[in-house]
């Protein structure tokens, strides 16, 4: 899915009813800006169940050289069981320090509480949502720590290892769980001693899921909801290697968001079940 002058036109004239027909895509595109920015601004809900947060990197021209630029992406999931991207902010690379300022940043907008934060293994990002958002339960997407831990396994291996693996992250509970990471650092750990030593160094925040029954484990347990809206925004900007500006990758990250946006529609089917059981972990912080 690539955007084409006509689809950017047409998409700028059904949202805002300016009328692009006669301009180039930079004009058509400048007017986006400030309507990209006063999104990026607005007010959003006090409680949200969950939110999945990521980056996805990209090349951007500065100051004659071209720099990898992280964009960092928050999706929410309210009280309704409905998916909002709550921001993109376009920083440099990934650190712990940007996040808090977005989470701050989120705190501004009205938001008081989050219930759970789903997000990769950054050093020092666990800290930063215990931060700004003390009581907010915090899962490290399994699929991140996976891909981590697959790393530099040799391919014959791999396999194997994966499978063992898989007894520990789908066990049915937390003693099954360790039990299953016990045998995996007994059969592995000779040949790869820090798999199973990342995965007890943050057990803490890859195992809260645990603890909930299993239509709110399989929400929150992979990042896959942003990891989705990542390979959609990935598709619509492949054609561009090198952005020539931050703007002009913020400008095109947020036409390719209204447009994949544009089809989510509704609650998940199984809310209400899930709603049921945050309101019974998350007792008194969920307004009647």
């Amino acid at each position: 899915m690539r955007m084409t002058t006509s689809d950017i036109e047409s998409h700028v004239r059904d949202i805002y009813g300016i009328d692009v027909s006669d301009t180039t895509i930079s004009r058509i595109t400048d007017k986006i800006l400030p309507i990209a920015r006063e999104w990026q601004q607005r007010p959003l809900e006090s409680l949200y169940a969950v939110v999945f947060m990521d980056a996805i990197h990209y090349h951007v021209r500065s100051e004659g050289q071209i720099v990898k630029k992280a964009v960092y992406i928050a999706i929410g999931i309210d009280m309704d069981g409905h998916k909002d991207v709550l921001g993109m902010w376009v920083g440099e690379n990934e650190s712990a320090k940007f996040w808090a300022n977005i989470l701050n940043s989120l705190r501004n907008r009205g938001v008081e509480d989050i219930l759970i934060a789903c997000t990769d293994n950054l050093t020092g990002f666990a800290a930063a949502i215990e931060a700004v958002f003390p009581q907010t339960d915090i899962q490290n997407c399994i699929i991140h720590q996976l891909r981590n831990s697959s790393k530099y396994v040799s391919y014959k291996d791999l396999k194997a290892l994966m499978a063992d693996l898989k007894a520990v992250y789908a066990a049915v509970d937390e003693p099954s769980a360790l039990a299953a990471l016990e045998r995996f650092s007994e059969r592995w750990d000779k040949k790869y001693p820090k798999i199973s030593q990342s995965w007890q160094d943050n057990w803490a925040n890859l195992s809260t899921y645990f603890k909930f029954p299993t239509e709110l484990r399989k929400l929150i347990y992979t990042t896959n909801t942003i990891e989705g809206f990542n390979r959609q925004l990935r598709k619509v900007t492949k054609a561009k290697s090198v952005f020539p500006t931050d703007d002009s990758l913020l400008k095109m990250l947020y036409l390719a968001m209204m447009d994949i946006t544009r089809k989510w529609t509704g609650r998940r089917q199984d809310w209400s079940l899930i709603h049921a059981q945050l309101a019974i972990y998350f007792d008194g912080r969920i307004p009647e």
